[in-house]
């Protein structure tokens, strides 16, 4: 990472062992362009290359990768002292421990469930499920797959073709279960984006697929009118763009975010705990922050707009009712002016889109978080923490996951299964009345519920007022001196819009809807907490907590698409005066 904070754009590599060596110039040419390309156009967020260095096609995109100053970060399909066994060569064990020793991190998946390391150790079919599993593991947690590859369609278990496949379809053969597959690959995914690089193989039947030349280089995705492009597709390149607005605002506030934010670690759990969840925590920390920041801005633009709009209806009704001077028209029309220029600012700098989306981030951090600190996993191999995250949701919200790929990394290739890591997690997560998350929800919803009490006893004092008031005029009206009607009159008027614009502002912010989804969350952690105290077994704990971050990641993803439509904008300040 090249700052505090920062996500960078994760590259994984996939390729032949055997590249055809006459073209090793040019794909490294080819490799040196697109990585340039990349890092030019992401300047806010950096490249990262993730590689399981396997001799051919990893070797020579991590060499130039270190050639160009891109982080390398090794992942091994297996214990390092069986992985070597691929390597017979002297030169080629001390070309891949060089790159070892140049990497910023060095990852050892586990082994497949069901496995024996005197089996893998040997090359046969287990061996092969431990490649599928990096293969699988690559493609969940990068941005691009880098793919090497002569474009051919193969069977073979963890091979190029059957990752460039996991990559699109979400299916590895013979690896990942058959009911793996849901619903949500009919879905529009970012993370199906391949930049396929077409090399020979140094073999008989080595040449590309029909169609292909050596050196060809395209953008491969799962468009079915136009899966190869030169240029990348667009529905990416908005996820990429909103990736690097994250980081811009972490690098703005980068000062502000490490004095002022809060973390999921004390110091002192920070130093017992599992590693990779200061990966988690640094990302939550600085995506927390930037939610709370650009909600000030919103409420901070919305009570605003609503005072102004109080003004412009006191200005209105004094010219009308009270007093005919120019002058009030011109204080409505200035205010309408002002109140649609500070309107228009927030618009423009998307304070209300960056809260909600930083505040969707932050949430599904927290629940990544707990979950890498539980040991909680998916239960498929094939599926981490951020895959089902918002999937259903506006394609614009892939960006989410993201980040929330490269966040997890370390602790998705190293599954903790320390009870002190579930206990904390049931500890700090789900918490009692007074801590957790069920004391937050606890006390968010009861100040909710007499925040909208307030509303709606103010909403009461106005239909009292308006029907006294409407029956003095109604009945004695005519008796009553002007000097004393035209004040009534005027009063009944402004109470009438005070209260009018309390209920937009109650509106605006889903007052009565907060309240009912925070009621709905202190349930589920309620029940959580119930559950997790009469569970009998450790595992039984874990199941448990992965129904609780499902049921909070749903209602998140509901949460954050109730939200986008409460922006106030130019239209809605006409509407209000």
């Amino acid at each position: 990472m090249t700052r505090p904070y920062a996500v960078p754009l994760m590259v994984a590599v996939t390729g032949h062992r055997d590249l055809l060596p006459a073209e090793f110039d040019r794909t490294r040419a080819r490799v040196r362009e697109f990585l340039t390309e990349l890092r030019d156009r992401y300047p806010d967020r950096g490249v990262a290359l993730m590689s399981a260095l396997a001799e051919g096609a990893d070797r020579l995109v991590a060499d130039v990768a270190l050639e160009l100053g891109v982080g390398l970060t090794v992942l091994l399909p297996m214990p390092r002292e069986l992985y070597v066994a691929d390597f017979e060569q002297p030169a080629s064990l001390e070309h891949f421990e060089r790159l070892c020793a140049r990497a910023d991190d060095v990852f050892e998946l586990p082994l497949v469930a069901g496995a024996e390391q005197s089996k893998i150790a040997a090359r046969g079919a287990q061996r092969s499920l431990q490649y599928a599993q990096a293969g699988v593991f690559l493609c969940a947690h990068c941005h691009v797959l880098l793919a090497l590859w002569d474009g051919k369609s193969t069977d073979q278990i963890g091979g190029t073709s059957q990752v460039v496949r996991f990559h699109h379809d979400d299916v590895m053969l013979g690896y990942t279960p058959s009911g793996a597959q849901s619903r949500l690959v009919l879905t529009e995914d970012e993370s199906d984006l391949v930049y396929h690089i077409v090399c020979s193989r140094d073999r008989t039947d080595g040449a590309p697929a029909e169609g292909l030349e050596p050196g060809d280089a395209w953008w491969f995705t799962t468009d079915d009118e136009h899966p190869r492009v030169k240029e990348m597709p667009p529905r990416h390149r908005q996820v990429f763009e909103r990736s690097s607005e994250f980081n811009r605002d972490v690098a703005e506030h980068a000062r502000q975010i490490e004095t002022e934010s809060w973390s999921l670690l004390t110091p002192e759990q920070t130093a017992t705990m599992d590693p990779g969840l200061r990966d988690i925590n640094e990302v939550f920390m600085a995506a927390d922050w930037l939610a709370i920041h650009y909600q000030k801005r919103r409420l901070f633009v919305l009570r605003l707009t609503h005072v102004f709009v109080l003004l412009m209806g006191l200005a209105y009704v004094s010219y009308t009712d009270y007093s005919s001077k120019r002058w009030l028209i011109f204080v409505l029309l200035g205010l309408m002016v002002v109140a649609a220029i500070v309107s228009h600012v927030a618009a423009k700098r998307t304070w209300h889109r960056r809260y909600l989306d930083y505040r969707a981030l932050a949430e599904g951090l927290r629940i990544q978080f707990y979950w890498a600190a539980a040991g909680v996993t998916s239960g498929n191999a094939s599926k981490f923490a951020h895959d089902n995250f918002l999937q259903m949701q506006d394609p614009e919200l892939g960006w989410i996951r993201n980040i929330m790929r490269v966040a997890g990394i370390e602790c998705d290739a190293s599954p903790n299964n320390d009870r002190v890591g579930l206990e904390f997690a049931v500890k700090e997560w789900i918490g009692d009345a007074n801590s957790g998350q069920l004391g937050y929800y606890r006390r968010k919803s009861a100040q909710g519920q007499q925040r909208h009490e307030s509303t709606q006893a103010l909403g009461r004092l106005g239909l009292w007022a308006s029907a006294v008031g409407l029956g003095i005029l109604v009945f004695v009206g005519a008796g009553i001196p002007e000097a004393v009607r035209v004040p009534l009159t005027y009063l009944l008027g402004m109470l009438l819009l005070a209260i009018g614009v309390r209920q937009s502002y109650a509106k605006n912010t889903a007052e009565a809807e907060l309240i009912k989804q925070y009621d709905f969350m202190f349930r589920i952690f309620s029940n959580a907490h119930r559950r997790i105290l009469a569970a009998w077994h450790d595992d039984e704990r874990r199941r448990i907590l992965k129904i609780l971050g499902d049921s909070a990641l749903e209602e998140h993803a509901q949460w954050i698409l109730m939200h986008r439509e409460r922006s106030i904008d130019q239209r809605e300040i006409v509407k209000l005066s």
